[in-house]
């Protein structure tokens, strides 16, 4: 085969780092950007994670207050390849930022008056075992080995407080030398079951309602009866049926809705109050008021991260020209990139949630049943985005409203077509369902085909198989199981 050479001239797209940095720090949540702003930080010694944006100089709520006054990063000399550096991006501001001066003076970081309160550290909260612990350590009639033994069976509970595994499965998995055997297991599972809180060392549900009711006192009305329909006829009571129930029991209306309410009351998960998990709490990111009239949408300034360009290393780098100063200069330049790359992600947030408000303003005014069809695709066209920018700046960004706080994603969905010719929100019917099954008759309930009826008349149509997505959405069981009686 013979060998040539041949030129060929072909296009291919290429993203810039600092296009990838944007298109990376546009997907995250407010956590996970704060967490790779620290990582960077510390990578970079020209950024420094300041105490406050200088909001009183830089506004973001339109793209021409992007632009700042930089003139003491003029001098700062560029990176060899600082041709790779300019973007053309439909989401990038073309101007440079304004850096907030970092107070360096001793007067600005003393903290040694003697008023000054550090930070409050929440204090742990107790978890099941450690709870489960203490009771067994103030067991007085009770041995070492036997209190041994029992932490064993605490160490087997799951996060509700249920044995992981049967005692003879547990009995396998201990060494031979301890010299426990089935008994021993046996006796200290009652001891176990004897604590706080009740039901706690049970092996499935029944049996931890069981051991909730034969806690509570003697006296308690019914309470015999409530122990025979759990240990007898608990398949019966989940399935609403009350005739068969009142039939075997020979009881009346009024005795088996206290049996009933006896038992709804119990805790189904007894350790679940302890979870050793801490809270995570959502910080939004769009503030939406009500002010004269009309809805105003705001970014939460306490959400966005504080970063400052360091001003000792800033001032050394302009005053130096030489060869080694060229590391730093490039560090600079991704200083310089990355906070203008968070303010322009604030920018676009803020730009995609003014657009939903605009288009949502009725669900604001009424709620739920008011929310308007929504696609991804309409806001793009209208911001002039890509699709795929809109899906980022929504997932896992929060707006809080006078409603609550949801994520911009909520207010997308899908939508059925109605009589007139327009359309209705999956949100919206999912409200109607809720509001039916909250207006229905408990002795009968309404049936998915009776809601579809109603929707119907409403001029919505939608298909039973619809109608039971939405309601086990909804969490709202059947209609056999919200009978009462």
């Amino acid at each position: 085969m013979k060998q040539t050479l041949q030129l060929k001239l072909s296009q291919q797209l290429k993203l810039t780092p600092q296009l990838q940095q944007s298109i990376r720090l546009l997907q995250l949540s407010t956590l996970e950007l704060n967490q790779e702003i620290e990582r960077i930080v510390q990578e970079n010694p020209l950024l420094e994670l300041g105490e406050d944006w200088n909001t009183s100089t830089t506004d973001i709520s339109s793209p021409d207050n992007l632009s700042a006054d930089t003139e003491h990063l003029e001098n700062v000399p560029e990176p060899a390849d600082n041709s790779e550096q300019s973007v053309s991006s439909d989401e990038h501001a073309q101007n440079d930022m304004e850096w907030p001066e970092a107070n360096h003076t001793a007067e600005s970081t003393s903290h040694h008056d003697d008023d000054y309160e550090g930070p409050q550290i929440p204090a742990q909260p107790i978890t099941l075992r450690e709870h489960l612990t203490l009771q067994v350590a103030c067991l007085n009639q009770v041995s070492d080995r036997e209190k041994r033994i029992i932490g064993v069976l605490i160490d087997s509970l799951d996060d509700d407080g249920y044995l992981l595994q049967p005692l003879d499965e547990l009995l396998e998995m201990l060494p031979s030398e301890l010299g426990i055997n089935g008994s021993d297991l046996q006796s200290a599972l009652k001891q176990l079951q004897r604590l706080d809180p009740p039901g706690v060392g049970a092996c499935d549900l029944q049996e931890c309602l069981v051991l909730q009711l034969q806690a509570l006192p003697e006296h308690v009305d019914h309470r015999e009866q409530a122990l025979i329909v759990v240990q007898e006829h608990l398949k019966l009571l989940a399935a609403h049926d009350f005739t068969q129930i009142k039939k075997l029991l020979g009881c009346n209306d009024e005795c088996l809705r206290t049996i009933q309410k006896l038992i709804t009351h119990l805790n189904p998960k007894p350790g679940s109050e302890f979870d050793s998990q801490r809270e995570r709490y959502i910080v939004p990111d769009i503030m939406v008021t009500k002010q004269q009239g009309g809805w105003v949408v705001s970014l939460n300034m306490d959400a966005l991260p504080k970063l400052s360009i360091n001003r000792l290393y800033a001032n050394i780098l302009k005053q130096a020209h030489d060869s080694s100063a060229r590391s730093l200069a490039h560090q600079m330049n991704e200083a310089k990139w990355l906070i203008k790359n968070i303010q322009q992600r604030s920018f676009t947030i803020l730009r995609v949630a003014r657009a939903i408000i605009e288009r949502q303003q009725q669900f604001l005014e009424h709620g739920d049943v008011a929310m308007r069809p929504l696609v991804l695709r309409e806001i793009a066209e209208v911001l002039n985005l890509h699709e795929s920018t809109v899906s980022r700046v929504t997932t896992q960004k929060f707006m809080h409203t006078p409603r609550g706080i949801f994520e911009l994603k909520y207010f997308f969905g899908s939508y059925v077509s109605t009589d007139s010719g327009g359309a209705c929100s999956a949100t919206a019917i999912r409200a109607l369902i809720k509001q039916l099954v909250q207006q229905e008759n408990s002795k009968k309930p309404l049936s998915d085909n009776k809601i579809a009826t109603l929707l119907e008349q409403q001029g919505i149509v939608v298909a039973r198989r619809t109608i039971a997505k939405y309601r086990e959405s909804l969490q709202i069981p059947a209609a056999n199981l919200r009978k009462s009686f």
